[in-house]
């Protein structure tokens, strides 16, 4: 009966998803994983709230003058979001955008592009039926009741162009958990090393990094350190009360190294950086650029042996339901050329065989997220 599901061809399959994302409907659950899975993976995804720390939004970004559209006409691609998170077996996303993909980007751009992408994520939560979660409370409700929700994020904070007050403007669009760095720093204000840039130009954290560092302290914005170099997040670190995230990354060792592009490789953190991350109380996320399903979660047993069970989540930098999938990236239920059936549920009954318990698999699919995340919301 399962089987069956996935043997519709792709314009019927895509048409059953377009129309559960107009109505906000949900695929049911028989239909979201294949028949060899271990029984067990179900039972562990219905007992968890499974949380991406990193997921894509396809936002469009319109610049005044190149286009007859105007910012307030752009919408994102068809998305069957909320079809796509039940069929990947996430009650969660941490759902972001980056403004620094659009090339010859001038000082006052990426605020606006930022507004543009938090609009755009409006209408879609609007047309989907959807919330943004704000709180702990919030993902537990939506997880009781079988509907998924995301938690805002930005992946990069350039936005801010040296106004510390727009990271309170973006806390009340809706915004819970800020990324600092990305490709690009702040054009007017750099924030901080990038994992991609040249080695410590910045010194690590610049004091306007250290600002917003303080900033998202007080209003309790989750900080994500994902791209930032080891001097960045030594610099996070000394300044923070709070925990951080960095949301999707693996360990630098030669399976995580294996197959991968330079540009891929310098992303990789040490067993130290990951270290210190577990030791303020954060979370590591792997992602999922590794060949296999079984590779990935080696990288996560990787992980796991250098932070331990407590300090590891799950970041996919993939995207969910974007139609099209940009090319430089991939769908989140379609991570890996043999994969079968949704990203979480294959995740699982690999972990499953490798030796992961019930208890483990909870914890690292959304567990650990949901405590950090609980403990900075909670005031």
């Amino acid at each position: 009966m399962a089987n069956a599901q996935w043997r519709l061809d792709p314009s019927r399959r895509e048409l059953l998803f377009l129309m559960a994302s107009a109505t906000g409907a949900l695929l049911a659950p028989q239909a979201l994983f294949a028949d060899d899975l271990d029984p067990r993976v179900a039972r562990i995804i219905a007992a968890n709230i499974s949380v991406d720390m990193h997921n894509h939004c396809p936002v469009k970004f319109v610049r005044e003058g190149e286009s007859d559209q105007k910012p307030e006409q752009a919408t994102i691609p068809p998305v069957a979001l909320a079809s796509e998170m039940k069929r990947a077996g996430f009650a969660a996303l941490c759902y972001t955008y980056a403004v620094d993909h659009v090339a010859g980007t001038k000082p006052g751009e990426f605020y606006k592009f930022h507004l543009q992408a938090l609009d755009q994520i409006d209408r879609l939560l609007a047309q989907q039926k959807m919330k943004r979660a704000l709180t702990l409370k919030d993902l537990q409700t939506a997880h009781a009741h079988s509907q998924p929700t995301i938690i805002q994020t930005c992946e990069g904070a350039q936005f801010l162009e040296g106004h510390l007050d727009r990271a309170e403007e973006a806390y009340r669009r809706g915004l819970r958990v800020m990324q600092l760095v990305h490709h690009e720093n702040d054009l007017v204000s750099p924030l901080g090393d990038l994992q991609t840039g040249p080695p410590n130009e910045l010194g690590g954290l610049t004091p306007f990094g250290a600002q917003v560092v303080k900033e998202c302290n007080r209003l309790h914005i989750l900080m994500d350190l994902a791209h930032a170099a080891f001097p960045t997040v030594k610099g996070v670190l000394a300044a923070s009360t709070q925990p951080i995230l960095v949301s999707h990354t693996a360990l630098d060792t030669p399976h995580g190294r294996a197959g991968k592009p330079e540009s891929l490789q310098k992303r990789l953190v040490s067993r130290e950086y990951a270290r210190a991350v577990a030791d303020a109380g954060g979370i590591a996320g792997v992602w999922q650029n590794f060949a296999t399903v079984s590779d990935f979660v080696t990288g996560v047993k990787e992980m796991a042996d250098a932070v331990g069970i407590d300090h590891i989540g799950i970041g996919t930098d993939t995207s969910m339901g974007s139609t099209p999938i940009p090319k430089e990236e991939r769908p989140t239920n379609a991570a890996w050329p043999d994969q079968h059936a949704g990203f979480v549920y294959v995740a699982i009954d690999e972990m499953l065989k490798q030796g992961f318990t019930s208890e483990e698999i909870g914890k690292i699919i959304g567990g650990n997220f949901c405590r950090v995340f609980g403990k900075i919301m909670q005031a």
